[in-house]
């Protein structure tokens, strides 16, 4: 069945993650979505010196915003800042160094946070993909410590602070890979079977997207959502992946190609229309043209995730993109 549910989406993202696919979906892209300016509103970016996080700061920060970079390696993330405020013409860009596998660190960032800055938009862009098994000081699986409960203690740290603004958004940037993997609580230290990176990765974003639909069950004042980049060419990729990265070549999104729909779900009204807790990679959306029909509810995939009395908006966005097309109405 895996092997299966494997060939079915890796020939789905041939036709629809890779750079054809979305200047296939952006020509019903709706040019007016982007066209915001968010002076005075404050963006914490993870992983915001390479790669998608980068390109989405770069694009925030042109249109007037403040932008939190939150890094692990200060000498490149320093050089990156000087990179996107030469860029971008924007000089209300902060750099924040932390581990974020580690939660005492990440408990101690927040609560310095929190007495001296104000927060609207969370997007939780960092990863990690360690493909030999990799523990942390507190004996963490490195993947899940960075992935899964580093988002878990960000965010859970961060509500209070975004509770207290207007139209406060979490966006956590998840993969299409979570289809190939059924949540499993049984062994979230991968412990229990032979070790890959890639599988604890998808697993890792499959638990990002569970995540996301409990929050937006518990806190209705803040929009959630998580989204897949498609298959795109970034440092995150190319070391992480090389032979997937060789093998697509120039077939792969560019790092901006695959931050748009992190800067649609950051910035358009048009995206809080939606229902909180989505996961976002397709051009199903309710009122569109062309949309499809809404997955079943047993859809195997998502089926999967549920734990207990989940959140009755999730579905699964199926298709190309999942936003900017054209309506009805």
């Amino acid at each position: 069945m895996l092997l299966y549910r494997s060939a079915a989406w890796f020939a789905k993202g041939l036709r629809e993650y890779t750079k054809s696919g979305y200047e296939s979906a952006s020509k019903d892209f709706v040019p007016g979505d982007l066209e915001v300016q968010v002076p005075g509103r404050s963006f914490l970016v993870t992983g915001g010196n390479s790669g998608i996080g980068r390109a989405t700061v770069i694009e925030i920060a042109k249109r007037g915003g403040t932008v939190h970079l939150v890094c692990r390696d200060q000498n490149r993330a320093e050089g990156a800042r000087g990179e996107i405020i030469r860029e971008s013409g924007n000089r209300n860009i902060f750099l924040h160094i932390v581990d974020l596998s580690d939660p005492k660190a990440i408990w101690k960032f927040v609560e310095n946070f929190k007495q001296e800055h104000t927060l609207h938009v969370l997007i939780n862009n960092a990863g990690c993909m360690v493909n030999k098994r990799e523990l942390t000081e507190d004996g963490l699986e490195k993947n899940f410590a960075t992935n899964t409960l580093g988002v878990y203690v960000l965010t859970t740290a961060l509500i209070p602070v975004l509770e207290k603004e207007h139209d406060p958004r979490v966006i956590t940037v998840s993969s299409g890979g979570m289809l190939v993997q059924k949540l499993n609580t049984n062994d979230l230290q991968s412990e229990r079977t032979a070790f890959s990176g890639t599988m604890v990765y998808a697993q890792n974003k499959r638990q990002q997207v569970v995540l996301t639909e409990h929050w937006a069950r518990a806190h209705p004042a803040i929009h959630f959502s998580c989204m897949h980049p498609g298959w795109a060419d970034t440092p995150g990729v190319r070391l992480s992946m090389p032979g997937f990265h060789a093998s697509m070549g120039d077939r792969l999104r560019s790092a901006a190609q695959g931050a748009d729909t992190v800067l649609w779900l950051a910035l358009a009204p048009a995206a809080t229309a939606q229902p909180s807790g989505l996961f976002f990679q397709g051009d199903f959306l309710p009122g569109c043209e062309g949309a499809q029909d809404p997955p079943s509810p047993d859809h195997p995939p998502l089926h999967e995730t549920r734990i207990g009395n989940q959140c009755p908006h999730t579905c699964l966005l199926l298709g190309h993109r999942p936003h900017r097309l054209k309506r009805r109405n």
